[in-house]
């Protein structure tokens, strides 16, 4: 279980601006942790690992869908023989 922060991460979701002031580096830095983000998955694919991805937006925000609903949507998908699950905030 990956919990990943949305400005960190780079998601495409209201938690996410590229911030007005070093731009250039923020981009890299961003850019840097989804590359870095797609390799890990990729390995843990390789490996057969089961993977869950859950994005801040999902606890936090206006398009959060809050802790029980999370909480409920994991034990679901760790009860199912589903490879892959991603979690996020309301679209």
């Amino acid at each position: 279980i990956d919990v990943r922060g949305c400005f960190f991460h780079g998601h495409d979701c209201h938690l996410f601006k590229l911030p007005k002031t070093r731009r250039e580096f923020w981009r890299k830095k961003i850019e840097g942790n989804r590359a870095r983000d797609a390799r890990n998955l990729a390995a843990q694919n390789e490996r057969g690992w089961r993977t869950a991805i859950g994005w801040e937006c999902s606890l936090r925000g206006r398009s959060r869908l809050g802790a029980e609903a999370v909480v409920d949507i994991v034990t679901r998908w760790l009860l199912s023989s589903e490879k892959r699950i991603e979690i996020r905030g309301l679209q």
